[in-house]
C-alpha cells in the first residue's frame, strides 16, 4: 500500500490448502501466508478463483477469512472474495467478511440470471453503498459471462462506489482502454492485473499492481518484478517476467485434467513439491494431479523455479 493509502503492488490470490479429506489445512495455510509475507507482498486476497471461492460452503468461507485475518495479524491488508450469483447473496458475504476484520472485499458482476449494464451498475452501487470497507470489482468474464464496461467502471470509481478493479479478462485492448480512461479521469480506480504472463505489459499500460496466482509458488519473483517495474527498470522487469512466464507453464503441463483443475492443481502441486503444503488436494469434483502430471510440474520447477524441491510424498 502506498503512502496515500491506495492498495498497490503484489497482492497474491492465496491458495486454500486442503487435507486429504478436503477440510481446510490450517497449518499449511499458515505456512503459505507466512512465506508470502516474508517475501514482501503488499496484500493478500483470499477466496479468489485461486482460493476456491466457488467451491466453498459458507462455513468454509468464514473459516478461511477468519484464519487469514488471524495469521496476517494486520501486517498487510487482507482482501476477501464475496463472489455469488446475485446482490442479496453477495451482501451476506460482505457482512461476514467485514465482521471478521478484512480490509476490502472483491465482487464480480452478478451471474446465472441474465443481466445487462444497468443492473450490473446498480449491483456495484448497492454493494459500494452498503459496505463499510472498500469494494473492488473483479472482471472475469470467462467465469461470469459478462465483460465489465470500462466507462461504467470509471464512473463507479468517480462516485466512490468502487475503489479498484482486478482485471482477469484476458483482454489487453480493453485493459489499455480502461487505463487510459482512468488516467483521464484522474485515476479514481486502482487497477490490478490478474495475468501472470504479462504483468510487465499491464504495468506499461497503467496497472498499479498485480494479483498473480503464481506468486503462491514464487512470491519473491513477483515482488522483484513489481519493484523493477515501479522503478522504471523495464529491462530487469522483462528478464524476471520471462522467467515467470516459463514457470507459469506448470499450469499448461497437465495431460490428465484441463481448465481450473489444471491451473490451481499445478499451483498446489508445486507448493507440495516445495514442502510448503502437505497435499495437493483439490475440491470435488476435481482430483489432485498425480503421476506424470506431478512429474511435469517438478521438471519445470527444477528448471526455472524459485528453490530446490522437497522429496515428493509417496504415492504422488
Amino acid at each position: 500500500m502506498n503512502s496515500a493509502g491506495r492498495l498497490t503492488g503484489v497482492i497474491p490470490p492465496v491458495v486454500t490448502p486442503l487435507t486429504e479429506d478436503r477440510r481446510l489445512d490450517v497449518e499449511s495455510f499458515e505456512r503459505v501466508i507466512d512465506r508470502l509475507l516474508t517475501a514482501g507482498v503488499d496484500g493478500l486476497f483470499v477466496l479468489g478463483s485461486t482460493g476456491e471461492v466457488a467451491f466453498c460452503t459458507d462455513t468454509m468461507r468464514a473459516q478461511i477469512i477468519g484464519e487469514a485475518v488471524r495469521i496476517v495479524a494486520g501486517r498487510v491488508p487482507v482482501l476477501a472474495g464475496v463472489i455469488d450469483t446475485q446482490t442479496a447473496r453477495v451482501l451476506d458475504h460482505v457482512k461476514v467478511a467485514q465482521d471478521a476484520g478484512v480490509d476490502a472485499v472483491v465482487a464480480t458482476a452478478p451471474f446465472y440470471a441474465v443481466t445487462d449494464t444497468p443492473q450490473i451498475r446498480r449491483h456495484f452501487e448497492i454493494l459500494g453503498s452498503r459496505a463499510r470497507i472498500p469494494l473492488y470489482a473483479y472482471d472475469i468474464p470467462v467465469c461470469v459471462h459478462t465483460k465489465l464496461d470500462s466507462d461504467m467502471l470509471v464512473d463507479l470509481g468517480r462516485s466512490g462506489a468502487v475503489a479498484g478493479v482486478k482485471d482477469s479478462s484476458g483482454d489487453d485492448i480493453s485493459f489499455r482502454r480502461l487505463c487510459l480512461k482512468n488516467r483521464a479521469a484522474g485515476e479514481p480506480l486502482t487497477l490490478l492485473t490478474g495475468h501472470e504472463f504479462v504483468v510487465d505489459g499491464a504495468y506499461l499500460s497503467g496497472a498499479h499492481g498485480a494479483v498473480p496466482g503464481l506468486a503462491n509458488v514464487d512470491p519473491d519473483g513477483y515482488v522483484r518484478l513489481h519493484r523493477a517495474l515501479a522503478a522504471g527498470d523495464w529491462a530487469a522487469g522483462r528478464t524476471e517476467q520471462d522467467r515467470l512466464a516459463a514457470l507459469m507453464e506448470i499450469c499448461l503441463s497437465a495431460k490428465g485434467v484441463t481448465g481450473w483443475g489444471a491451473g490451481v492443481g499445478a499451483f498446489k502441486t508445486a507448493l507440495m513439491l516445495q514442502g510448503v503444503i502437505a497435499t495437493n488436494q483439490v475440491p470435488e469434483p476435481f482430483d489432485a494431479l498425480t503421476g506424470d502430471d506431478v512429474d511435469a510440474v517438478r521438471t519445470i520447477l527444477a528448471a526455472v523455479g524459485p528453490r530446490e524441491l522437497s522429496p515428493a510424498p509417496s504415492g504422488r
